[in-house]
């Protein structure tokens, strides 16, 4: 049955029992990270150093490589080359079994035929703990989660989100160094979505647990994670903090990817590397746009990244672009708004604004942006 890889070597009560309170979690490594399928590679020289008690989060699109990384991590797909280390531990061709790290996937894998308290009971009945101490670990687990009172019923009893409640309490239940998360709420609707992710961040922290998280949903990534390694074609574009990703995206990439970034084409006209200044970039609309200091050399062509939700409206004129407004669509707390620049190819500028200031199609607007918000990037750079 699939449960019973998932499960580490015996190990005496002691091992899985750590002091109520203690963090568990261990760090990893992985280094040169290499799967290759025929003539396909799947993941390119992977590396990352994760720290223990610590969140990470592989994010990117079908096929970027994340969930190999992570099968490998896990030991159901064997690397080309490469290694990856728990602790000080080398586990890169150990059995799953043998590797004593948790796993939930997307779709529960409960056994039908068990109750709740049973399902979570297995990992620690496999490894020969007394009877005694399974009652305790069990009942602790389910409060932990939410789920006291659930321990008699049958999967088939349960709602999608308390399913995943009890996959995740199976694998907690025995504190494995690190736990690894497959899309583990992608079958959940949105509000039950947002309530399990407060909740795995909440259980994380409170046993300091190092997490590996797959996820294609950036908005999951950002909420959850410490840091996040935005994956493209089977390499790590950035491997930083959310907001450090959000914020300063090293790659037009990352920028496009994290926050839908409109990209105004120009030409830089004045760069300097003095943090309290600032780079001038001349607009093909004919603006003149403020941005973030910046080292590519002057007279550059040049993209101006800026996220939608750090664009203003100001009088037309006053900005660093004029336009017309095109589309206006309400979506609850904020609106978004389609401009069409003046100037050169009448480029389109997407914003996202608070629901009471939102302008009306056809008027003429102005747009701002702070410096700070504005990255850079060469003409030339397709990433």
């Amino acid at each position: 049955m699939p449960e019973l890889s998932l499960v580490p070597e015996q190990q005496s009560p002691a091992a899985v029992t750590p002091p109520p309170g203690a963090g568990t979690g261990k760090p990893l490594s992985v280094t040169a990270l290499r799967k290759t399928y025929g003539g396909v590679t799947a993941v390119d020289e992977v590396s990352m150093d994760i720290a223990a008690g610590e969140f990470v989060t592989f994010l990117g699109s079908s096929g970027s490589g994340k969930t190999t990384t992570l099968m490998m991590i896990a030991g159901f797909v064997e690397p080309d080359s490469g290694t990856i280390t728990v602790g000080e531990r080398e586990v890169t061709r150990l059995a799953p079994q043998k590797r004593g790290l948790g796993f939930v996937f997307q779709q529960y894998l409960l056994f039908p035929h068990m109750t709740v308290g049973e399902n979570i009971a297995f990992p620690l009945q496999l490894r020969g703990i007394p009877k005694a101490e399974i009652r305790r670990r069990v009942g602790e687990t389910l409060e932990m989660a939410g789920l006291s009172g659930l321990a008699r019923r049958r999967p088939r009893e349960l709602s999608g989100g308390q399913q995943q409640r009890v996959a995740l309490c199976r694998a907690l239940v025995y504190r494995p160094p690190v736990i690894l998360m497959d899309e583990p709420l992608g079958a959940l609707d949105k509000k039950l979505r947002d309530q399990l992710q407060t909740e795995i961040k909440r259980i994380q922290r409170e046993l300091g647990l190092t997490v590996i998280y797959v996820t294609h949903d950036q908005e999951e990534a950002l909420v959850l994670s410490d840091r996040i390694a935005v994956m493209r074609d089977g390499r790590i574009d950035q491997f930083d903090t959310p907001r450090e990703l959000f914020e300063r995206p090293r790659t037009p990439f990352v920028a496009d990817f994290l926050g839908a970034a409109n990209f105004l084409p120009g030409r830089l006209e004045e760069s300097t590397a003095d943090n309290d200044a600032h780079s001038l970039v001349r607009l093909d609309t004919g603006g003149l746009l403020r941005t973030r200091p910046h080292s590519l050399p002057q007279g550059n062509r040049v993209r101006a990244a800026v996220q939608p939700g750090r664009l203003g409206l100001c009088p037309p004129g006053d900005g660093f672009c004029t336009g017309t407004v095109e589309t206006v669509t309400y979506v609850g707390t904020l609106v978004r708004v389609t401009v069409r620049a003046d100037g050169g190819d009448r480029h389109m500028v997407r914003l996202e604004l608070p629901a009471g200031r939102a302008p009306a199609e056809g008027d003429k607007v102005g747009l701002t942006a702070d410096p700070a918000d504005v990255s850079v990037f060469d003409a030339e750079d397709g990433g």
